[in-house]
């Protein structure tokens, strides 16, 4: 089995507020939007996997990480149209999707009704819509999520139990920083539109190898547990909830 792909900064950090809230026991997972595949090797692991990732470049990517990750992992190149329409999870992810997505709460209702009765859903977002600057402008995103309106989203999606947790305190408020600085140079380049944006954006600032990767690893160890006592704190959103009902 291969070494687990690389994670960068930010998305290390988040990893540890996500591996947190996922599921005990076997369960059926379907991650919208998988980027390079650096969450979902790790999600096939542990779980029946299904990642779809709309582009190319970071859907060969995935592709080659899942499968090495877990045989039976799979990603396709695809949004939610790929999936037959029977095809239902115990589990629905979408991490730093949803700010991407013009149309948030239809794109809510779709996850939504792909999920089991008593299914669990997880994503992720950048927090506090004031902090919106060029790092979001650079990556294609519409909007940041303050924790009252994502707790909104969420029950207008009929979703219940809710835990909403920021995260990134304080290493994170330095890294959005970093992406702030890139972001203004990058735009005063000729630009890319929204769409271009967005579909670049799972490969943007990524680490370039495992080496990279592990000494990331290793430096964001200790910001991981100074951030689990500010889980109110930090330029990072992660929310849970759980679509009514029980599994048959």
């Amino acid at each position: 089995m291969s070494p687990l792909p690389p994670l960068s900064p930010n998305a290390s950090l988040r990893y540890d507020v996500i591996r947190r809230l996922l599921p005990d026991g076997p369960a059926t997972v379907l991650e919208v939007g998988c980027g390079m595949g650096g969450v979902g090797a790790r999600l096939a692991q542990r779980y029946d996997y299904l990642g779809l990732e709309p582009d190319p470049t970071s859907y060969a990517v995935a592709a080659r990480r899942v499968g090495a990750a877990s045989p039976s992992g799979e990603v396709r190149n695809t949004d939610l149209a790929g999936l037959a329409d029977d095809e239902r999870f115990d589990l629905v992810c979408a991490f730093e999707v949803l700010e991407h997505i013009e149309d948030d709460r239809a794109a809510l209702k779709e996850w939504v009704s792909r999920l089991k009765p008593g299914g669990q859903l997880l994503l992720s977002t950048p927090a506090h819509q004031a902090r919106f600057a060029s790092a979001d402008t650079m990556a294609g995103h519409f909007r940041r999520y303050d924790p009252e309106v994502m707790a909104e989203r969420l029950t207008e999606a009929g979703l219940v139990d809710q835990r909403i947790v920021l995260y990134g305190m304080p290493l994170g408020y330095l890294l959005e920083a970093g992406r702030n600085v890139v972001g203004r140079r990058r735009l005063r380049e000729p630009g890319a539109d929204m769409a271009e944006r967005t579909s670049g954006s799972g490969r943007l600032l990524q680490p370039g190898g495992r080496l990279a990767g592990t000494a990331i690893g290793l430096t964001t160890k200790p910001f991981q547990l100074v951030q689990r006592a500010f889980p109110n704190r930090g330029p990072g959103l992660v929310a849970s909830a759980r679509k009514p009902g029980s599994v048959v």
